[in-house]
């Protein structure tokens, strides 16, 4: 099995925030990041966690939107995202394909575009799903943000990983480091030197 994070790792942008760029106008993102502009600044200040910020971004920006549209370019822009995966991580998880491994994203970022690419890359996703009642985006999350120990917490209620001969986990920053701890092997963008060297194992089941 290889877990990989997105944001930073298989991908080389910060998807979320490029997303919000692609599907709304300027004015909409500039009148609505004026209302939420103390928690931006506390949070480059790093007075404020990114897992509360990545929600207030998402629900100043997407509260109230009718669901279909942004569903519509959720599937658009994930063709965009196959130009800007990481060539040397979008090989590992290729190689990892070709042996036969459970391949999984497991990300904090949403499933509006996330799932459409995952299904275009036939691998498996976990990741933090937007709320959507009546045909409207609430603004809200349906699952928690799927950050630090939600990644492990998620993984682990999804897979049994003792199923699995071999976890392989590849991440790039703190917010990785639950989900790394549940591998035989772990790779973290710009500390480790080099990819892991596959080896040729199967699940047991």
């Amino acid at each position: 099995m290889a877990l990989f994070d997105f944001d930073g790792t298989l991908c080389t942008k910060d998807s979320f925030t490029s997303f919000i760029f692609y599907t709304l106008s300027k004015r909409h993102i500039v009148r609505q990041g004026i209302k939420i502009l103390p928690w931006i600044q506390a949070y480059y200040l790093k007075l404020y966690p990114a897992h509360s910020m990545r929600l207030k971004l998402f629900g100043s920006m997407f509260r109230g939107a009718p669901s279909q549209p942004f569903q519509d370019l959720g599937k658009e822009y994930a063709q965009t995202l196959l130009n800007k995966l990481d060539p040397a991580l979008f090989w590992q998880l290729k190689q990892h394909q070709q042996q036969g491994d459970k391949v999984v994203i497991v990300s904090a970022s949403i499933d509006l575009y996330l799932k459409p690419l995952c299904d275009l890359l036939d691998v498996d996703l976990i990741c933090t799903v937007v709320e959507i009642k009546d045909q409207k985006i609430t603004g809200d999350y349906a699952t928690p943000d799927c950050s630090s120990e939600q990644k492990k917490i998620r993984v682990s209620e999804r897979y049994d990983l003792s199923s699995y001969r071999h976890v392989y986990a590849y991440g790039n920053s703190h917010e990785d480091l639950d989900m790394l701890s549940l591998a035989d092997t772990s790779y973290m963008v710009g500390e480790d030197q080099s990819l892991p060297l596959l080896q040729a194992v199967k699940k047991l089941a």
